[in-house]
């Protein structure tokens, strides 16, 4: 697990993020204080072909938004799924 954004600010929250299936990432845990913050924290590991694509779920349950992520949530990166 890779840590990011270490802020000396007492507000900051704390997330895991798990890139799952193919966009094969390590599990990243971020720090965070704005919503905008963990966007742009998770939109530097993504390759730009998946961010339109994936789904977003939160402790697992699929999100539209991250506005209500709380400290200690883990967010998950869902590829699309394909098959017969």
């Amino acid at each position: 697990m890779i840590c990011i954004y270490r802020y000396e600010v007492s507000d900051a929250m704390k997330v895991i993020v798990k890139f799952l299936g193919p966009i094969a990432k390590d599990d990243v845990e971020i720090e965070f204080e704005t919503t905008d913050e963990l966007k742009s924290a998770i939109r530097s590991y993504i390759d730009k072909s998946w961010l339109d694509k994936v789904a977003v779920a939160v402790n697992d349950k699929l999100v539209k938004s991250l506005e209500n992520v709380k400290n200690g949530d883990v967010i998950s990166l869902l590829p699309p799924v394909c098959g017969g």
